[in-house]
């Protein structure tokens, strides 16, 4: 890439940002489409994170920000405004500025999420499904799933008190039964998410039981590592079908495009999916 004075800049804040693969996949989509932009990850602490959010955004060639773990709730007292599913969510995963120099938050997250279990052929219709992990991407994932006809959504999250709030919020105008869970038990369940950061270590625990599992059961691993989490490793020893969370994160990237005003890019790969796909798989 060649970068020079008119680059527009765009970051990706988290802590840690090891895990993160956005600049892998829209740097080269910008060389792609001739656009003069770089995505790079910043590696910002929790109690920096008011301070460089505004002082980033200072900067005329600021375009944008990503937000990955922990920063998708915590950033919401920086904006102006803020869309309908992260209003529902309390969390967002995108922030642009307005000419006025007012920010406005945007999650997709959870479009990413179920648009993917379409694209993968996980039919959700009627279905019982546990949701492990209510954090910012959790949330996310829960508000969308939420707009679902499920057969029943639950909700687990180990911090005390933070899944139930959640059930409360979306069940007013939830297409399903949104329930918290006693437990990460996933005993009788279709479909399992999980949403936690456990796995970004190889040898973190693992986030539910796998031999608790329905054999026809599917799981949505939202992590995305070069290599196989835990957790896939331990369905696939079972023969579990466990999916990655790249698709998810392919699904989002013209909703990306479209947020930070490159309408045109962002029809053009909404039609083919399949470049942003070979670059995510070119990862693993």
């Amino acid at each position: 890439m060649h970068i020079n004075g008119h680059t527009r800049v765009f970051l990706v804040l988290g802590h840690p940002v090891g895990q993160v693969r956005a600049p892998e996949v829209f740097n080269p989509l910008f060389l792609a489409h001739g656009v003069d932009a770089v995505l790079v990850p910043a590696d910002v602490a929790p109690a920096q994170l008011g301070d460089f959010v505004r002082g980033a955004f200072s900067a005329a060639n600021v375009g944008g920000l990503w937000l990955t773990i922990p920063h998708k709730a915590a950033v919401l007292d920086l904006l102006d405004r803020v869309d309908p599913l992260g209003t529902r969510a309390g969390a967002v995963n995108a922030v642009r500025r307005q000419s006025d120099g007012s920010l406005d938050g945007g999650l997709f997250d959870g479009i990413g999420l179920v648009k993917s279990l379409d694209h993968l052929g996980v039919a959700t219709a009627g279905r019982r499904v546990l949701l492990v992990g209510t954090g910012g991407a959790g949330m996310a994932i829960a508000v969308s799933l939420a707009e679902r006809a499920l057969g029943t959504l639950d909700l687990f999250d180990a911090v005390p008190g933070r899944a139930i709030a959640l059930a409360q919020r979306l069940q007013e105008d939830a297409r399903c039964p949104v329930r918290a869970a006693p437990s990460s038990d996933p005993a009788s369940y279709d479909v399992v998410v999980h949403a936690t950061p456990l796995g970004l270590q190889t040898d973190d625990p693992l986030p539910f039981d796998v031999s608790r599992l329905d054999p026809a059961a599917t799981v949505i691993d939202i992590l995305m590592k070069p290599y196989a989490t835990p957790l896939q490793r331990a369905c696939d020893a079972r023969g579990i079908v466990c999916h990655p969370g790249f698709e998810m994160l392919a699904q989002q990237v013209p909703d990306y495009l479209q947020f930070f005003g490159y309408p045109e890019i962002a029809a053009a790969v909404q039609g083919d999916l399949d470049p942003v796909r070979r670059s995510l798989r070119a990862l693993v």
